[in-house]
């Protein structure tokens, strides 16, 4: 099998394992409370990293320990407002609106002044945030508006800045490294907040062993983040950005064909125009624009700009 087609396969792969984690992780929170569920994941990805990359932080001093706590900050802000998002919302809406993400980071570079975004840019931006308001807001208004919808928007931001500090610091040092870092840094966090949330009241730490939830911490701590992100690394050695851009924005699509699989969720009409403007306008700022087109999670290849994110 020629390395390219392999590489196509590998990406679609990863792409369907990153969509179906959505209607995984809103199933597992009926058996656990958000933060615990965060926590049991990214402790078993922090331990499958570090038989991945542990060798790596050898050569990562004082300041690449900073780079990497840095976008772990952003990483767990995003994961946070996504997971407690979802428990309020339906994984296909969730998808579509954490998607949102790939045309915020250009916008952002730009309102910093870091650079100069194309006109194609902003007309994707602006196809993507007329779509989250189809999508995310009823037709009885903002009134109606869903908290969960919030959080999610909340995540979308979060993780347009983690990929913003990835392409920072990445170039830097030790993508391997930065992996680590960043995923144990999320699962320390995660671990703290579990008492702190409970000491304020906002969320007492629960959890019930079902095979649902050991499913669900077993796919999203090793095979959405530990693996996946891995197979990514080597497939986009041999395909380019643009084309892995394509692929990725399979994920939303394949969440909602999940979600109605195991959930029956169906999109009305103004869902599905909302989520049709989502995915041309993401289309539009990955293939027409410079910059990264996402993940929220592990930073790229140095030769490659182009990651996904859940």
């Amino acid at each position: 099998m020629p390395r390219k087609l392999k590489a196509d396969l590998l990406l679609i792969c990863c792409t369907l394992i990153w969509g179906a984690t959505f209607v995984l992780v809103k199933d597992a929170l009926t058996h656990a409370s958000v933060f615990v569920f965060l926590a049991l994941r990214f402790l078993l990805a922090t331990a499958v990293l570090i038989l991945m990359y542990g060798g790596e932080l050898r050569s990562v001093g004082a300041s690449g320990l900073r780079a990497g706590a840095l976008i772990g900050c952003c990483m767990f802000g995003g994961y946070a407002f996504q997971t407690a998002g979802l428990k309020l919302t339906t994984p296909s809406k969730a998808a579509f609106i954490t998607g949102f993400f790939v045309v915020l980071v250009p916008v952002l570079l730009a309102l910093f002044g870091s650079r100069r975004v194309p006109l194609w840019v902003w007309f994707g931006a602006l196809s993507a945030f007329a779509g989250l308001y189809f999508l995310a807001v009823p037709s009885s208004g903002l009134a109606a508006l869903n908290r969960g919808d919030l959080l999610i928007l909340a995540c979308a931001f979060m993780f347009a800045l983690h990929v913003i500090s990835i392409g920072h610091y990445t170039i830097r040092y030790s993508p391997g490294a930065l992996t680590l870092i960043q995923v144990a840094i999320t699962a320390l966090f995660t671990v703290l907040c579990v008492p702190f949330f409970a000491l304020i009241g906002a969320e007492q730490p629960r959890v019930v062993w079902t095979p649902g939830l050991i499913l669900a911490v077993m796919a999203t701590g090793i095979f959405a983040t530990a693996l996946a992100f891995s197979v990514q690394v080597w497939a986009q050695q041999y395909t380019s950005a643009n084309h892995a851009a394509i692929i990725f924005t399979l994920e939303p699509v394949f969440a909602g064909l999940t979600s109605f699989a195991f959930y029956h969720e169906r999109l009305g009409a103004r869902s599905l125009a909302g989520a049709s403007l989502i995915l041309g306008g993401i289309l539009v700022a990955e293939l027409r624009g410079p910059a990264p087109a996402a993940e929220a999670s592990v930073p790229p290849p140095r030769q490659s700009n182009t990651l996904r994110k859940v």
